[in-house]
């Protein structure tokens, strides 16, 4: 079917075979190649959006911690002791 989409082939050797055998092992009751590197890919997504609601959410509950510590212009002061 035509299709403006990218497509990809990737060949079932070396690293990804290895990723899939451990897919296969988490994972028993997929036994479809295919499908266990889609998993796989889904897993990864999951992964990556929960470290970042983790990183969001540490920023969010640390936000303002030091507010009032530091007083108006020191940073600029700071800097002036900065090499160019």
């Amino acid at each position: 079917m035509p299709t403006t989409k990218p497509r990809y082939t990737v060949t079932d050797t070396g690293d990804l075979s290895d990723q899939l055998d451990q897919a296969q092992r988490r994972w028993p009751e997929i036994h479809d190649r295919k499908e266990l590197l889609l998993k796989l890919a889904a897993a990864g997504r999951d992964a990556i959006e929960e470290k970042a609601t983790d990183r969001a959410r540490a920023v969010e509950e640390t936000a303002g911690a030091l507010s009032g510590v530091y007083e108006p212009g020191e940073l600029e002061r700071l800097r002036e002791d900065w090499p160019d």
